[in-house]
């Protein structure tokens, strides 16, 4: 069964242009869908154009050119349709601090125009585990509650798409892991997520699909186990009964990363190498492998190949 497009975007540009200045593109052509239900991770570096992206779907940025359009409504025709679709939960966390979890999402409610009688405020505050802190003031709660606080603000208007700007930076790895567990949760009610972060561990756990933008650009867009499976160096790291030196020249793309008396690590390319290649060319060196482990590498390695200009 075809998902539906909950966010398409067609040949999307922004560019910025200050008098006198030369004009930066923060992006460029940029073309992507978002399906329903996905948690869909937004990568790149720094300037890569995340957060004007993120901006322009919430309206503080204008595009310069391009198609967008949210939960079925058109960027250009109905602006505020586009805005109650989305839940936007921003890196920075500004909240009043004299005002409970409780109050904090009746007000925010109240600005999104849901009545009195729609509201769903302690159903939220159960969803982010703030249900016992509903009436204890913001600045009482710890860096991890104001985190969920925040999330909680984004969903008072039920919107179906959430979007996590960086919702992870600075945070320890309790918290995080917390916060992964929340994004889940909301994700299992039916919730469409798209997250932004640098933190290749958190795309690779949490994401269906990735999309990764360097420089304004769409240079990657598939599922995670693809883009992991684009990774063609392995490496493997073998504990041995003695030092070995082998002649690397025999396979071309196997090199030494490190060798000690009772250890080399190695790394070579999955397809054009099989690693019972490797076990035999140290073997007949006369030296017995004890033990082996592999690792087939990471989000970071597909990252990092992407990215290199």
């Amino acid at each position: 069964m075809n998902k539906k497009n909950v966010l398409t975007v067609k040949n999307l540009n922004k560019t910025y242009k200050k008098k006198g200045s030369i004009p930066v593109t923060a992006i460029e052509n940029l073309t992507l869908n978002v399906q329903q239900g996905e948690i869909f991770g937004l990568l790149g570096p720094n300037g890569a154009g995340k957060t004007t992206f993120i901006n322009i779907l919430s309206g503080s940025v204008i595009k310069t050119s391009g198609f967008v359009e949210v939960w079925g409504f058109n960027l250009d025709k109905n602006p505020r349709q586009v805005r109650a679709s989305i839940g936007i939960v921003a890196q920075d966390i500004n909240l009043d601090p004299f005002f409970t979890p409780e109050s904090l999402l009746d007000l925010q409610a109240g600005l999104y125009g849901v009545k009195k009688k729609d509201r769903i405020t302690s159903n939220i505050l159960k969803l982010v585990s703030l249900e016992k802190q509903a009436k204890s003031y913001a600045r009482s709660l710890s860096g991890g509650m104001k985190r969920r606080l925040m999330v909680a603000k984004s969903l008072v208007h039920q919107p179906p798409i959430i979007i996590l700007d960086e919702p992870t930076a600075g945070v320890d790895v309790e918290l995080r892991q917390n916060l992964w567990e929340n994004v889940k949760t909301l994700n299992k009610e039916g919730v469409t997520i798209i997250l932004t972060t640098h933190y290749l561990e958190e795309a690779e756990k949490m994401c269906d699909r990735i999309g990764i933008l360097n420089k304004g650009n769409l240079v990657a867009l598939d599922t995670t186990k693809k883009l992991l499976e684009k990774i063609k160096i392995k490496k493997i790291f073998i504990k041995i009964s003695n030092k070995v030196n082998i002649d690397t020249k025999k396979f071309k793309t196997l090199k030494v990363i490190s060798s000690t008396d009772n250890e080399i690590n190695l790394s070579y390319d999955k397809n054009e190498l099989k690693i019972d290649q490797i076990i035999k060319l140290i073997e007949e060196n006369g030296v017995r492998i004890l033990d082996l482990s592999t690792d087939d590498g990471d989000l970071e390695d597909v990252f990092l190949s992407l990215t290199k200009s």
